[in-house]
């Protein structure tokens, strides 16, 4: 749906003719009408480089122009994206925006790093609405699942948790995220109907199409899918990857080329790399990283306006010469004795 307005739209609030081209679709079976560009609340911390007052700013006017779907974490800079939207969001009317946060990863450490049980659960969607300012999250996710120690934990600790907490009114729907789409699928289909959408992450980009293998499936149970992390993460840009970024020394170096040739023709990778996204067809939105007005512009021109002839035929150069391989995916977690969960 474009050209007309969306229920999160409020008069006197938003920019009226901003929000007729954005386009709207719903969330799998939640009802949810969402924005096809969803803003991306990780870039809001230390770990991107990060500017209180522009990141304040690019919250409020990413909402103004139709943006109504947010995902956060309190893994994102243990707190303080959270803390970030919530004076972002103080002034922002509740009906123009939907926020999903998550739960099961939190601090740096690796002892501390994840805790899949109710408890944590709990505490954790307690601080979340503190720090947010909110009475109710729209979505709230289990976060990286694939490193939980069981499957049992997930079922009956974590799930159940967020179920209990569906029915006191503090969430309205339940979502999954992680970057083995094998444990995704294994855990919706352990649930079924139990899940409301899944996030995919860095999985239909430049450098990895595996979310094409199960599309299809997450589709026939009628799943919302946010498609996130066009840029891999900062990978596919030409200011490249964080020192932390997971990615292995060869698909650094591959992107490193790619940013190359892309700088000495005057052509950001990660408009390219953006414009392949969003070409996926079954996602319901793409969730974008943005911590500044300048990149929030740029990320709805491309939406907008796609690319212009340079733009293309860059792009056409790095498909044909496969610049990108794809297929490598990321190896290095966040310590050798976390392993992730074979589901």
């Amino acid at each position: 749906m474009s050209g007309q307005l969306p229920v999160t739209f409020v008069e006197g609030f938003h920019n009226v003719e901003k929000l007729k081209c954005m386009k709207y679709k719903q969330l799998g079976k939640t009802g949810l009408e969402v924005s096809q560009v969803a803003f991306g609340g990780g870039a809001l911390c230390s770990n991107y480089g990060f500017d209180l007052e522009e990141g304040i700013k690019t919250v409020q006017e990413a909402i103004k122009a139709g943006i109504n779907y947010i995902d956060t974490a309190p893994w994102y800079g243990q707190g303080l994206s959270e803390e970030v939207l919530g004076l972002a969001l103080k002034d922002v009317p509740r009906k123009a925006y939907y926020i999903a946060t998550k739960v099961g990863r939190y601090e740096l450490d690796y002892q501390n790093m994840f805790d899949f049980s109710g408890q944590k659960a709990r505490e954790s969607v307690e601080k979340s609405l503190k720090l947010l300012g909110l009475e109710y999250i729209d979505v709230i996710q289990i976060h990286d699942i694939e490193f939980a120690p069981s499957m049992d934990i997930l079922l009956n600790e974590t799930l159940s948790f967020l179920e209990q907490l569906v029915k006191e009114g503090k969430a309205n729907f339940i979502g999954v995220s992680g970057y083995p789409l094998s444990a995704v699928k294994n855990l919706v289909s352990s649930t079924p109907g139990r899940i409301d959408m899944v996030l995919s992450y860095s999985r239909y980009t430049l450098s990895d199409n595996t979310l094409l293998d199960y599309m299809d499936y997450f589709l026939s149970q009628n799943l919302g899918i946010v498609c996130a992390a066009a840029h891999a993460m900062g990978l596919l840009t030409n200011a490249g990857p964080q020192p932390w970024h997971p990615a292995t020394n060869d698909q650094k170096h591959q992107a490193c080329q790619a940013a190359k040739f892309c700088q000495d023709q005057g052509v950001e990778l990660g408009k390219l790399a953006l414009y392949h996204t969003i070409q996926l067809s079954g996602a319901t939105t793409f969730l974008i990283g943005m911590q500044t007005r300048s990149l929030l512009a740029m990320n709805l021109d491309v939406f907008y306006n796609g690319l212009n002839v340079k733009e293309q035929e860059v792009l056409q150069h790095l498909y044909k010469t496969k610049s990108i391989r794809q297929g490598c995916p990321y190896t290095r977690w966040p310590s050798s004795d976390l392993v992730p969960l074979v589901m």
